[in-house]
């Protein structure tokens, strides 16, 4: 890693200085995916490496979890058998992913989990050292796995420490705010990135820095500030914006997931926390008067209420086709409608789950089959889901009491945004369309609809596939500083007027927070779990006029201190347009309800039926759209036009590879170019 610096042009034509630093290959980000890279370029000999991130620990690998924060890999135990094409069977049946990207991810399950293990992260193993399974959402076998509520806090400090022993230098409070990018078509690469070192938020540069590298890697997690109702932790961008505008493809954007959160401390209500079957009711915006158990609107009695909550555990994330028949979603749009109507919703531990008028009193006698001989196996037959809780998983109640809250308490609950699938398109070595930018963990969009804790493996098989392809193809040294900057002179000058400008505002200037606070309120309303054409058009046309506004208009900062969150949200207005365009080139293609939303359409085959009767009309899932794939890219020379366009899913190898060819093709180094 080298500094240097250069001068340009201010606004008053006075000379500004800022930083250039130059190094082999730059990593965006510093969770567990961003980590991961950084520690396998260590090992496969590329040491000139540099880690910049807006504030370290702040992301949602140091963040989120859940009862048993799942990590999905191959199965490892016992007699049932497993393979990688079986495991790539399970990540390629949802739709929407790549048949090779999903083997990929399946074979190097295996080697990123005991990675993990080596590092210390303590996932549990029986006497004979059987790493013993579990099954999560949409896995037909036991391979999920959990080191407990905060599995991918633990890989982020354990990877942390290594990256640390490996003396790679992690530059704190530098946040990157635009891609570098050098050549046109095809040919176009990223040659490094802009950044804003917060520490020199009061040079005349702002803090601006010059990043000179032969490769960047973005690992800068999910778009969760897109949301008003959200569980990411606070703060979570994602930068989607930021590769859109440099040129990069996305796909798959409107695969996310929700699920029911707490609103106080963020955190995924689960597993355990639902499967104790605590109590639901909602009140006035008070949260104290008219208290009402809404749940008794939906479901006839109470072994099918108390069932659906239980299902909930490890049914979490809402999903379309278990609206039917009484399914548990239903009591994601029961939560969902009660705080569309003011109210709020709360959870309560201390008590069973309250009869409504006819209703039978709760008993873990009457339920049905599958919860009751849950709890009797687990031993759970307490009197309260708060007794049941401590028996089964002390742990989740520790970790509320962690961050001050007392499960003993009411909690406030919503069904949150929590996860997106898509992202940036990627090659089967995670690199995008843009040569020489990778883009791993939840930024890249390798998955459509998957099984539960499939994420955490597919970032760290990511990062691995980046390092390599870097390792074996691109070592290249970066080009001389001065070369760099000549190169970007004109996007460096530009970044730096744009920023003056947020500093001395003209009249119709925009203020930074209503901008976010409008970005929220629209992606919950019309790009969360319950869609529609007519809303998401509407909200298209919004969302360009908004862009629009802030590149003609900009943004009125009062201190420099303000400029990370204005260009922050200039590319969230970005991200959404471009989410937006996807889920309305979706529908008008004929795409229906399927994985964690449902389309209304008062054309639609389907309906919400319960206690209330028949509501919500919908479309039924379109299966033949589970065979594509939409990409994004944003048209050269508009300001927020994207192209979109189908893409055949790849279907899964046939890997019938032989060993001495395999060997001599390692040999050349051919297996890294393909």
């Amino acid at each position: 890693m080298r500094y240097d610096t250069t001068t340009f042009a201010g606004a008053g034509g006075q000379a500004i200085q800022c930083d250039v630093l130059t190094v082999h290959t730059l990593i965006i980000g510093a969770g567990a995916a961003g980590l991961k890279c950084a520690d396998m370029l260590h090992a496969y000999g590329v040491r000139d490496v540099a880690i910049v991130v807006d504030r370290l620990g702040n992301g949602t690998s140091n963040n989120s979890g859940s009862d048993k924060q799942t990590y999905y890999k191959i199965g490892l135990f016992g007699g049932e058998p497993d393979s990688p094409m079986d495991f790539a069977r399970s990540l390629f049946q949802g739709g929407m992913m790549h048949g090779d990207l999903a083997y990929i991810e399946a074979l190097g399950s295996a080697p990123a989990f005991f990675d993990l293990c080596k590092l210390g992260v303590p996932f549990p193993h029986n006497a004979y050292g059987a790493y013993v399974g579990y099954k999560t959402d949409h896995d037909p076998r036991q391979r999920a796995t959990s080191a407990g509520p905060k599995t991918s806090k633990f890989m982020f400090e354990k990877l942390l420490a290594q990256v640390r022993q490996a003396g790679t230098p992690v530059l704190d409070q530098h946040e990157a705010i635009a891609l570098l990018t050098d050549g046109d078509g095809e040919s176009r690469r990223v040659v490094g990135a802009l950044c804003l070192n917060k520490a020199d938020h009061y040079r005349a540069n702002y803090g601006l820095t010059v990043v000179n590298a032969e490769n960047v890697v973005m690992a800068t997690g999910g778009p969760g500030e897109l949301y008003k109702i959200s569980v990411w932790p606070h703060g979570q961008i994602g930068s989607h914006g930021l590769a859109l505008a440099a040129g990069a493809a996305a796909n798959n954007l409107t695969e996310l997931q929700f699920g029911l959160a707490s609103l106080g401390f963020r955190w995924n209500l689960s597993g355990t926390y639902q499967q104790v079957i605590p109590d639901y009711y909602s009140t006035a915006a008070d949260g104290v008067s008219e208290r009402r158990y809404f749940l008794h609107d939906y479901f006839a009695d109470m072994p099918a209420m108390a069932g659906a909550i239980f299902l909930k555990g490890y049914q979490w994330p809402f999903h379309a086709a278990r609206l039917q028949h009484g399914g548990s979603s239903l009591v994601d749009i029961a939560v969902h409608r009660e705080i569309s109507a003011g109210r709020r919703v709360f959870m309560d531990f201390m008590r069973n789950p309250t009869p409504g008028e006819g209703m039978a009193s709760f008993a873990i006698a009457d339920l049905p089959d599958e919860a009751r001989r849950y709890l009797e196996r687990s031993g759970a037959l307490q009197a309260t889901p708060y007794e049941r809780l401590q028996h089964m998983n002390q742990q989740s109640i520790d970790l509320y009491a962690e961050h001050g809250v007392d499960l003993r308490k009411p909690l406030e609950v919503a069904v949150c945004a929590q996860h997106c699938n898509g992202g940036i398109s990627g090659s089967t070595w995670w690199e995008s369309n843009l040569k020489h930018l990778f883009v791993i963990g939840e930024l890249c969009g390798t998955h459509g609809v998957r099984p539960g804790g499939s994420a955490l493996n597919s970032g760290q098989v990511g990062a691995t596939r980046a390092a390599q392809r870097i390792a074996n193809v691109y070592r290249e040294t970066p080009m001389a500083p001065v070369a760099c900057v000549a190169k970007c002179a004109g996007q460096i000058s530009a970044q730096w007027h744009e920023l003056h400008r947020y500093l001395s505002p003209g009249a119709e200037a925009l203020d930074p927070g209503a901008v976010r606070r409008e970005i929220q309120t629209r992606m919950s309303a019309e790009g969360a779990f319950i869609r529609s054409l007519a809303g998401a058009k509407q909200a298209l046309v919004d969302a360009r006029a908004l862009y629009a506004r802030i590149c003609s208009e900009g943004f009125s900062c009062q201190s420099p201190r303000q400029l990370p969150q204005a260009v922050e949200n200039k590319w969230l207005a970005l991200t959404s347009v471009a989410f937006l365009q996807a889920i309305v080139s979706y529908i008008e293609q004929g795409g229906g309800s399927r994985g964690a939303y449902m389309v209304l359409d008062g054309k639609g085959a389907l309906t919400v039926d319960s206690k209330r009767g028949r509501e919500l009309r919908h479309r039924e899932e379109n299966a033949s759209k589970r065979q594509e794939i939409l990409e994004l890219q944003l048209q050269p020379g508009t300001l927020c036009d994207f192209a979109v366009r189908v893409d055949k899913v790849r279907p899964l190898p046939n890997d019938d590879s032989w060993y001495e060819t395999t060997w001599a093709q390692w040999n050349r180094g051919e297996v890294f170019k393909g």
